[in-house]
């Protein structure tokens, strides 16, 4: 009944919004045009701060849970295909109009299907306009209609957070005055792209222009997922981001504390310089990386009070070795479901290790999904062994060409197939499963950013060594403080500034029983970097702390910290990861392998079960054998060893007890 009544309603809004989307946002009667409805309704503005953003796991809708995602995408409009591909204009040729049809066509649809893909990330509005774009927007509707109901779920691509300005502008003059500033003035523009300029996600009105875009996914397009692009971009110099700025300062100092660093007179204040006093660089950052963080918790939020259970999504770039504001993903993630890292493919070369594990702990830790493009059977073994419920973005259709990214050419391997087909037919051993961590290393914003390279490369150093050591640990930021718990052991690795209400965080988890692994000093100065008289945390228990030098063996400490020893020992050559995870009478070890060129022979593995029981058994499970393979084990007490005879590229040792 859902569908058959959504059908109906698709149908009209398609009509209605080919007859109206040439006057939306003009000043002509409502008689005359009939407008379409979600660009016309008033946009509530969302005041309650109560609504939940992050959704928790079991209120997701039971598709997810059930199916994951596998996703195809193609999310650039016509008009705007044109103007990146070197045209000084928006008008596409007749080639294009036939190859833009054949992409939104049943047989496109299909052949999807067939690949295996049950997610269609799509356009709705790039930022040219309103009137710019009204005929995309109506594909959108026609075109999601069609993914639904053969089975397929849509995520929209809303915003991408730069107008296409010599269209927009036309349009909606006023839209000038929501463009980000540099120092100088002149309009922040996308990189090369100089018809793009970045515009301010916390100008109100430019907030109040895109709740009508968000309306009209969710309403009209009936979107599963909503995708907000480029969260790279914070307040810069512009007359709204300088007023809140100052705000903010008000809110944030005192008035003694305002005077110390030069500023007298809070409605002169400006966006600091390079030769700004350190803690007025510090406020901007926190300000930026905040700001940010608020935009796209009011979109979140927004979208949720019109369907509760619409998956929001951002795309901040992956995890990289650090913080880098204005991207704090710390605080960007808790306001939606899920995340982009476009970064290079993962992969194992002159001794480097590329991968998205960083990205994919930090989603995993949150409650979030990493998309990822999983073009080939190590970054599908990869999401499968680290990531929530997505295989990741397998291809691109554009132009009804299925190929491998975004301005590839190549089409989709055929031994992607088995890892796709794995991913479906052997979700039980996927779903519902609890990350396995014995550690939980801190990224302490304040150290981190205001701190500065020095400490945060301790903390890098630490996180890349336990993940080519093979430790099961999970990436944390500050607000996580509060919710960790024993036995896991808090890494403090460069964590030199702290807040007091952080000291007090950690000293109830170690009064609870925790243990603390410190590289390097710690809590030596406040949350705004200023030297303490003590260091914070220097009463602790020397029993529950063990403390090491900034360049310390991090696997050495781990067992001297870790009470009763790590949870999972592999055995294996460089380049060999791994992670585990946990299901009602089982636990599963997942290892994949990045060096591409070679095998990884006769793996060692032992792991620990639940307390007293005894295992029954154990099978590896992979896309690269047809059926399962029964090994053999040998268990002492709640720890059990076996030998994986060969890992190509991934392997799912899955332990079963009950």
């Amino acid at each position: 009944m859902r569908y058959a009544r959504q059908r109906w309603e698709r149908l009209g809004t398609a009509v209605v919004v080919l007859v109206a989307a040439t006057v939306l946002w003009q000043r002509r009667s409502d008689a005359q045009n009939n407008l379409v409805t979600a660009t016309r309704k008033p946009a509530p503005a969302v005041t309650s701060n109560d609504l939940p953003l992050t959704l928790p796991l079991d209120r997701r809708p039971e598709w997810l849970r059930r199916d994951g995602i596998i996703m195809a995408g193609s999310w650039e409009p016509l008009l705007f295909r044109v103007r990146r591909d070197g045209s000084p204009g928006y008008t596409p040729s007749a080639e294009q109009r036939e190859a833009y049809r054949r992409e939104h066509s049943p047989e496109m649809v299909e052949q999807l299907k067939r690949l295996g893909v049950n997610f269609v990330m799509m356009h709705c509005y790039k930022g040219a306009g309103l009137q710019a774009e009204r005929e995309s927007m109506r594909d959108a509707v026609r075109f999601s209609k069609l993914c639904h109901d053969q089975g397929l779920h849509v995520g929209v691509y809303v915003y991408s957070g730069a107008f296409i300005w010599e269209l927009f502008f036309k349009e909606m003059p006023e839209a000038e005055q929501w463009v980000v500033r540099d120092a100088e003035g002149r309009p922040v523009r996308y990189g090369r792209a100089t018809y793009r300029y970045y515009w301010n996600r916390n100008h109100p009105d430019a907030q109040a222009f895109y709740r009508r875009i968000v309306r009209f996914a969710v309403e009209e397009i009936q979107t599963d997922l909503v995708h907000f692009d480029n969260y790279t971009v914070g307040p810069g110099w512009d007359a709204n981001s300088v007023q809140r700025f100052r705000r903010y300062l008000g809110r944030t100092f005192s008035s003694e504390q305002l005077r110390e660093i030069g500023i007298d007179d809070l409605t002169s204040a400006q966006p600091p310089g390079s030769d700004a006093a350190p803690l007025l660089r510090y406020a901007w950052d926190d300000f930026r990386c905040r700001s940010l963080a608020e935009s796209y918790y009011a979109m979140s939020r927004y979208a949720r009070s019109l369907r509760p259970d619409v998956l929001i999504e951002c795309n901040p770039g992956g995890v990289g070795p650090w913080i880098r504001p204005p991207r704090d993903h710390g605080r960007l993630l808790q306001g939606g479901e899920a995340f982009w890292d476009e970064g290079r493919q993962p992969g194992f070369s002159n001794g480097t290790l590329r991968s998205h594990i960083r990205t994919y702990k930090v989603a995993r830790s949150m409650n979030n999904m990493a998309f990822c493009y999983t073009t080939t059977p190590l970054a599908m073994a990869e999401s499968m062994a680290f990531n929530l419920d997505c295989l990741g973005a397998i291809c691109w259709f554009e132009y009804g060409r299925i190929v491998k990214r975004p301005g590839s050419r190549e089409p989709v391997a055929d031994e992607l197939r088995p890892f796709i087909r794995f991913f479906r037919q052997r979700r039980e051993l996927l779903r519902e499963a609890r990350v396995v961590a014995d550690v939980a290393v801190l990224r302490s914003f304040s150290s981190q950013v205001f701190g500065g390279p020095r400490f945060a490369r301790i903390t890098s150093r630490v996180e890349e060594a336990l993940i080519r050591n093979r430790v099961c640990f999970q990436i944390i930021h500050d607000h996580q403080l509060a919710d960790l718990r024993p036995p896991t052991v808090l890494v403090l690795a460069g964590c030199v500034a702290m807040s007091d209400r952080q000291a007090e965080q950690i000293k109830r988890f170690v009064r609870q029983g925790g243990r603390l692994c410190v590289f390097g000093p710690l809590a030596t100065h406040n949350q705004w970097m200023q030297p303490r008289q003590q260091p914070a945390l220097d009463d602790l228990p020397k029993e529950r702390v063990v403390h090491v030098e900034a360049d310390g063996d991090p696997i050495a400490a781990l067992e001297r910290a870790r009470d009763g020893g790590l949870s999972l020992r592999v055995d294996g050559p460089d380049g060999l990861c791994a992670e585990l995870t946990e299901q009602p009478g089982r636990r599963l070890v997942h290892l994949v392998n990045y060096r591409t060129d070679r095998p990884a022979e006769n793996v060692e593995v032992c792991v620990r079960t639940a307390r007293g029981r005894a295992v029954r058994s154990i099978v590896l499970a992979s896309p690269e054998h047809s059926a399962d393979i029964r090994i053999s084990f040998d268990q002492d007490g709640d720890r059990v060893c076996f030998v994986v005879p060969q890992v190509k590229t991934y392997e799912i040792a899955v332990v079963n007890w009950r």
